[in-house]
C-alpha cells in the first residue's frame, strides 16, 4: 500500500488517530471498533458523531451520513453476513445489539418523514410530580441533570424516538429474512428484548435510572423453533419477569442443562414470582422498589419519601396512594416484604 503518514504524528496511534495510505483511503488505528472501521475504510474516518447530537440529550436532526453508513443498517448488515457464513455443522448462537432508540436522535430522514403528521401523545405529568418542591430529592437532580424541552422540541425527540423503532422493525425483517433464505427459520429461536425504557418527558422526566413503568418495564418477546410444543403463538404472559430469566429459558428451551448457579427462572416452567425487587445507588440518589403483579412501591431514603402506585388502575402512575388509608395494609405488606 506504499509509505504510511499518521497523523497527529505521536509514538503510537490513538483512538481518534487518522492512517493515510498514498491511495487516500483512511484507516482508524487498532484500538477502533469494528463499526469505526467500517466508516473509516468507507471514507468517512471519524465522523460518526459530527452530526452534533449529544448521547444524553433530546435534541434531534436527520442522520447526517449516507444512509447504509447507519449503525442500524450496519450492525444488521454484518449480523446477516455472520448468519451467511456460519458453520454449518454447528449449532449457532448469534446475539444483535442495536444503540437505538436512545440519543443521539439522529433517526433517518425517511423514518423522521413518516411521523411528520403523527398524533405524537403529550408527556403525562402525575399529581405527585407536578410540585417540584415537594418531589423526593433524588428526582429533584435528576430534573436538573437535562436541560427542559419546549413543546416543540419534546414533541421532536418523541418523533424520533418512533422514527428509531420503526427503523429497527423494518431492519430485523432482513434478519428474519437471511434466517428463511438459508433455512434456518423454523428451527431458531428468536427473543427480542432490551435493557431498559425512558421517560422521555413523562413526569417531567427523561432518560432511565428511575423506577417508572416508561423506563423500568422492557419487552420480552420469545418466538420458539416451529415444532416447540410448550409455547404457542399470539400468547401473552403477565408474571413477572427479570433479564436474569431470559438465558435460562433459552437453555431450557434449546435442551440444554442450567447450571445451578443460575438466579434466574426459566419461563418454560409455571413457577411465578410473587414480587420483584430493584436498587439504583449508594448514595442521595439511592431509590429502591418493590412490586408484585399489581402493585409497586418505589422509596427514597433521602426524606424517608415512599410511593405506591396500583398499576391495574393506573398504568402511568398518577396518583401516589402511599398515604391513602384504603392501601395502608399493601404499603406495610411491600415495606415487609
Amino acid at each position: 500500500v506504499g509509505k504510511l503518514h499518521v497523523y497527529p504524528q505521536r509514538d503510537r496511534i490513538g483512538f481518534d488517530d487518522v492512517i493515510l495510505n498514498e491511495e487516500g483511503r483512511h484507516h482508524l488505528g487498532m484500538g477502533a471498533d469494528d463499526y469505526e472501521l467500517f466508516l473509516a475504510e468507507e471514507g468517512y474516518a471519524g465522523q460518526e458523531y459530527t452530526h452534533g447530537m449529544s448521547n444524553n440529550h433530546y435534541w434531534v436532526r436527520p442522520w447526517h451520513l449516507p444512509e447504509y453508513l447507519h449503525p442500524t443498517n450496519w450492525t444488521v448488515r454484518e449480523m446477516c453476513r455472520m448468519i451467511k457464513r456460519r458453520d454449518p455443522t454447528r449449532p449457532a448462537f448469534w446475539f444483535m445489539s442495536f444503540n437505538f432508540p436512545h440519543p443521539p436522535l439522529v433517526p433517518l430522514r425517511d423514518y423522521l418523514d413518516m411521523y411528520r403528521d403523527a398524533d405524537i401523545p403529550q408527556p403525562f405529568i402525575g399529581d405527585w410530580a407536578q410540585d417540584f418542591e415537594r418531589l423526593p430529592y433524588a428526582l429533584k437532580k435528576r430534573r436538573d441533570s437535562f436541560v427542559p424541552l419546549n413543546p416543540g422540541q419534546l414533541r421532536a425527540a418523541r418523533q424520533a424516538f418512533y422514527a428509531q423503532c420503526t427503523h429497527i422493525d423494518h431492519q430485523t425483517r432482513l434478519v428474519i429474512g437471511m434466517l428463511r433464505e438459508e433455512k434456518l427459520l423454523d428451527n431458531t429461536i428468536i427473543a427480542l428484548t432490551c435493557d431498559h425504557g425512558d421517560m422521555l418527558g413523562n413526569h417531567g422526566l427523561y432518560a432511565k435510572t428511575v423506577f417508572y413503568e416508561d423506563a423500568a418495564k422492557i419487552p420480552l418477546i420469545i418466538v420458539p423453533t416451529a415444532e416447540y410444543i410448550h409455547f404457542g403463538h399470539h400468547q401473552t404472559d403477565s408474571r413477572l419477569v427479570e433479564l436474569r430469566d431470559v438465558m435460562p429459558t433459552l437453555l431450557d428451551m434449546a435442551g440444554i442443562p442450567i447450571p445451578a448457579s443460575v438466579e434466574g427462572v426459566s419461563l418454560i416452567t409455571s413457577a411465578r414470582r410473587e414480587y420483584l425487587y430493584g436498587e439504583q445507588f449508594e448514595d442521595d440518589r439511592a431509590t429502591r422498589m418493590m412490586r408484585d403483579e399489581r402493585l409497586k412501591l418505589i422509596y427514597y431514603p433521602v426524606g424517608n419519601h415512599l410511593q405506591l402506585f396500583d398499576l391495574e388502575a393506573d398504568l402511568n402512575e398518577m396518583r401516589n396512594l402511599a398515604d391513602d388509608p384504603a392501601y395502608a395494609s399493601v404499603r406495610e405488606r411491600l415495606v415487609g416484604e
